[in-house]
């Protein structure tokens, strides 16, 4: 792939800043851990966009998807709107025009540029937005050694795990973006990836007995609102998969007519298998009578031992359904997953794709990275739950209607991002991100 010239340019620039930054507050003791995590995330973002020409960072493939560049913008007028503009005044704006292109959904502050047609913003530049980027960090350095208040480091700390969001999504659109393509074009080396072949895992159906259990986040660690607050749930006894569904049992569910039987589908479900042409999942084809999957890695054959993923809620369900078993419940997995440590095939892997599952010392694999896990859970309220004050208010709250939970994160979440009480949503039809699924049984 081409190396784009802004973006080394950009980094270039932050290194001499960060330079001039430390020259300049030598007398001062060690810079706080926050302000390292703060650039620590701001320069992975910029790490995931090296490589990218200009129109790789401007198209947009779909609504539901977001160009890179921005991604790059939005995350970084996040923490100049919520942050910099109260403490220093909206004349410290680097553009004024940027809130109504940047702002996502806020509704509280002010109107914005439709999700649509983000794919229409020629200008600025990347260059622009890098400045933008620039501007923004050197104002966030000089308030994050100066001392702030309790009230914005919480913000900061949103900010940071925030950009994490979006860093994932941008590697989700890319490869969206990247399959319209018929040149297949590659985000990272399209070597073929070999897998050391694991250690016979043999598919487990592993018990636990339920009971009033405690879920949800508690202490001082950083947790979204919608997290929380803890609380009592009883769960009755049930069975759990010890490892993700794989891609060799999604075909054997192809063969055996899965996509074609509607009384394995929800209703909706079957209206979009009918609507959209669904016979697999995205982005898969057969290219002489051997399924293949677009990648970050570009077009590969599909590995039958590694996690399936792209695939809907509809066509989870649908599967749980063929095999006699259902999706695990959000609880249950949140009850399973929170005894285990959080690890697995995050994006600092670099892999950039599930992985065969391996045996470990856990009965319980793959239930961190590798692919988002469907759970039968609607997204919506825990008791007790009332959302932040103000614009952030906003953040989860609002989208508590329509949408299903999703737990574990995926081969393109950041490792420090994820943790057992962690709860994604997405509308049930969606399926351009790492979603795949485990099963669960009554018993």
């Amino acid at each position: 792939m081409i190396e784009q010239p802004h973006i080394g340019f950009a980094l270039d620039r932050l290194e001499i800043c960060d330079l001039v930054v430390n020259v300049n507050q030598a007398h001062n003791s060690k810079l706080t851990s926050l302000r390292d995590a703060y650039f620590n995330v701001r320069q992975q973002s910029l790490n995931l966009a090296k490589g990218l020409s200009e129109a790789d960072v401007t198209v947009q493939s779909m609504p539901d998807a977001s160009p890179t560049k921005w991604h790059l913008a939005h995350t970084t007028w996040f923490f100049e709107t919520l942050i910099l503009l109260p403490k220093f005044g909206l004349d410290s704006a680097f553009d004024p025009a940027y809130g109504l292109l940047f702002n996502s959904y806020y509704e509280t502050l002010g109107a914005r540029h439709p999700r649509a047609n983000r794919g229409m913003l020629t200008q600025p530049s990347l260059e622009k937005i890098l400045s933008y980027r620039a501007h923004v960090d050197e104002a966030m350095d000089r308030l994050l050694c100066s001392g702030i208040s309790t009230e914005e480091k919480a913000l900061v700390t949103l900010g940071m795990h925030h950009e994490q969001q979006h860093q994932e999504l941008l590697l989700t659109d890319i490869l969206h973006l990247f399959a319209q393509n018929p040149l297949c074009p590659v985000y990272k080396s399209a070597e073929k990836l070999e897998f050391n072949a694991p250690q016979a895992l043999i598919y487990n159906m592993l018990p636990n007995d339920g009971g009033v259990v405690e879920i949800g986040h508690i202490g001082d660690d950083f947790a979204f609102d919608c997290e929380g607050p803890r609380h009592e749930t009883l769960i009755r006894p049930y069975r759990i998969a010890n490892c993700a569904i794989t891609n060799g049992e999604w075909i054997r569910f192809i063969e055996d007519g899965g996509y074609n039987n509607p009384l394995l589908w929800l209703s909706d479900g079957w209206a979009h298998v009918q609507g959209e042409g669904w016979q697999a999942p995205g982005y898969w084809q057969k290219d002489d009578g051997i399924w293949h999957t677009m990648t970050l890695r570009g077009f590969q054959p599909v590995n039958d031992m590694s996690p399936v993923c792209h695939v809907s809620y509809f066509e989870a369900d649908a599967f749980a359904r063929w095999s006699g078993k259902r999706l695990p419940t959000e609880t249950e997995w949140e009850n399973s997953a929170s005894k285990l440590s959080v690890e697995g095939n995050f994006v600092e892997s670099g892999y950039l794709c599930p992985t065969p599952a391996i045996l470990g010392h856990e009965p319980l694999v793959q239930m961190y990275g590798d692919v988002w896990e469907w759970t039968q859970s609607p997204f919506s309220a825990y008791p007790g739950f009332k959302p932040l004050a103000g614009a952030v208010s906003e953040y989860n709250g609002k989208f508590m209607s329509g949408q299903y939970v999703l737990r574990g994160g995926s081969c393109v979440t950041p490792g420090k991002h994820i943790r057992a009480t962690y709860r994604n949503f997405f509308q049930p039809e969606k399926r351009w991100q790492f979603s795949g699924l485990r099963l669960a049984e009554d018993f």
